[in-house]
C-alpha cells in the first residue's frame, strides 16, 4: 500500500470516529487545506484553528459520511464520498499530496449546499 492512500486511510477513520481536531498530526507545517465551503487555508497553524472551529460547529451534530473509495501510491492519493445529511447527501472528492508521511496539500471537492 502507498503512503498517500495510507495517510488518506487514517484521515477517513479520524474523521467518521473522531474530533477534527484529531487530525492535526497528519498535516506538514507548511500544508494548505483547501475547501469550497471554507476557502483556502495555509499553514498548520491555521489549519489548527479551522479543525478546532469545525469541532466548534459540529459539537451537537457531527457530520456522517459514507466512504465509498480511496486509492493512492506513494505520494498522491483521492477518496470519493457521500456527506449524508437530513437535507441531501452531498457527493465529493478529497484530493492529497504527501511528502515525509504529512498532507502537504488536501483539498475537496464538492458542490457547496446552501445550508451547512
Amino acid at each position: 500500500m502507498g503512503a498517500a492512500k495510507a495517510l488518506a486511510e487514517t484521515f477517513w477513520e479520524i474523521q467518521m470516529n473522531g474530533s477534527h481536531a484529531e487530525l492535526l498530526p497528519l498535516f506538514a507545517d507548511d500544508a494548505l487545506f483547501e475547501d469550497p465551503a471554507i476557502g483556502r487555508i495555509e499553514g498548520k497553524p491555521a489549519i489548527a484553528r479551522l479543525l478546532g472551529h469545525l469541532d466548534k460547529i459540529f459539537a451537537d451534530n457531527p457530520p456522517q459520511f459514507e466512504l465509498l473509495e480511496i486509492a493512492g501510491d506513494e505520494t498522491v492519493a483521492w477518496s470519493r464520498w457521500i456527506w449524508k445529511r437530513p437535507s441531501g447527501d452531498v457527493e465529493g472528492v478529497g484530493l492529497y499530496r504527501i511528502k515525509d508521511g504529512k498532507f502537504t496539500s488536501y483539498r475537496d471537492f464538492f458542490e457547496v449546499p446552501d445550508r451547512i
